[in-house]
């Protein structure tokens, strides 16, 4: 018997779901399974998606509040029936797509694309089945809720749980973890019982100019213990001379990196990741088990990502540098006590597959 053949569908609107479709492609080639990764809206409409993009990009970093309209807007939204202009390419696209691939199931990272999938397929004599990775955790919107599905992935328990309360069938909410890269699996991170000096922090700043150099400040006049790996990414050219700034004012503390795509192994030698509460970076966090400081909240979706950390006591929101000083302090203090009992939360916790989990899961349902 032939293995299938997956499509896999995500959206540039987020990290997160670009990020689960890669992660989940590399373990399906790991299980010697054939999947094709696919952005719709990229493909279909280059030049919409690129200005949407950075639109999102733009109004979740500069006006936080305003994206949270926009966001509880969404879920009184009737996505089955088509009404943007701007989605009928990608609609169509994916439908000519499906035509072309004929792919044994479709794999959706992205809440829209189950829609359109329910409307090309509306005719078909054996429609493939579709599976939802849902990529937020506890504060789902209704957008992947009410997603025609074979069956949604979910993040967490806690997250199936509040999924099972609000009527979703208990059999199609299958609690698999964030599809983390595969290498996680692979790896360990530091020893809680092991030395904190000096104390590693990972730091992934906004594009909000000003910030990168108050709350580096803050981090390391917190302690001299602390060292700081900032990871620019994308935004290298916007932030570097602030950083470098940094580089020079604290001597031999401060490490500069631009964009990398060793994340899993930078996670798994710092004692603290600091960042933003996106689905990736959280569930990245976790599976390196590397405690997390939330410094930027985008409100709606981040907000049930960051109710997860702090159910799990494994994540502090601190949004000012006065915030982010204290509890610093208060992390490398007593021999980093507080520290410590974090990361053994986060080994109790333990979760570092999740890939290989819904991976797994989505062939088991094939197979059925």
């Amino acid at each position: 018997m032939h293995p299938p053949r997956l499509l896999i569908l995500t959206a540039a609107f987020g990290e997160g779901h670009n990020s689960a479709a890669r992660n989940l492609a590399l373990a399906f080639a790991e299980l010697g399974v054939e999947a094709k990764v696919v952005d719709p809206c990229r493909e279909a409409s280059p030049v919409i998606t690129r200005v949407l993009c950075w639109l999102y990009r733009w109004v979740t970093t500069h006006a936080p509040r305003l994206w949270y309209r926009i966001y509880l807007s969404t879920d009184d939204m009737d996505f089955s029936k088509q009404r943007f202009g701007f989605m009928r390419k990608p609609e169509s696209y994916l439908a000519d797509l499906l035509d072309e691939y004929q792919p044994q199931a479709i794999v959706s990272t992205y809440p829209v694309y189950p829609y359109f999938l329910d409307r090309i397929l509306a005719n078909h004599p054996n429609p493939p089945p579709v599976f939802t990775i849902i990529t937020d955790s506890i504060e789902i919107n209704a957008s992947w809720k009410k997603a025609p599905t074979t069956a949604w992935m979910v993040t967490d328990p806690i997250t199936r749980g509040i999924l099972l309360r609000e009527g979703l069938p208990a059999e199609k909410v299958i609690d698999t973890g964030f599809p983390v890269h595969p290498s996680f699996a692979k790896m360990s991170g530091l020893d809680r019982q092991g030395s904190v000096k000096p104390f590693e922090v990972l730091y992934f700043p906004t594009p909000k100019k000003p910030h990168v150099r108050r709350i580096s400040r803050a981090l390391l006049q917190a302690s001299p213990d602390v060292h700081l790996t900032i990871v620019m990414g994308r935004n290298v050219r916007l932030l570097y001379a602030r950083a470098k700034e940094l580089q020079k004012e604290f001597p031999g503390r401060v490490r500069l990196r631009g964009w990398t795509r060793r994340v899993p192994e930078l996670l798994n030698c710092h004692h603290l990741i600091v960042g933003k509460a996106g689905g990736a970076t959280v569930h990245e966090a976790i599976a390196a088990q590397c405690p997390m400081l939330v410094h930027h909240l985008v409100p709606g979706q981040e907000e049930g990502n960051l109710r997860l950390l702090e159910q799990l006591q494994v994540g502090i929101l601190a949004e000012t540098p006065e915030q982010i000083r204290a509890t610093m302090i208060d992390l490398v203090s007593d021999h980093a006590s507080q520290w410590r009992r974090m990361k053994h939360a986060l080994a109790q916790y333990h979760r570092n597959s999740g890939c290989f989990q819904a991976a797994r899961s989505i062939l088991d349902q094939i197979r059925k």
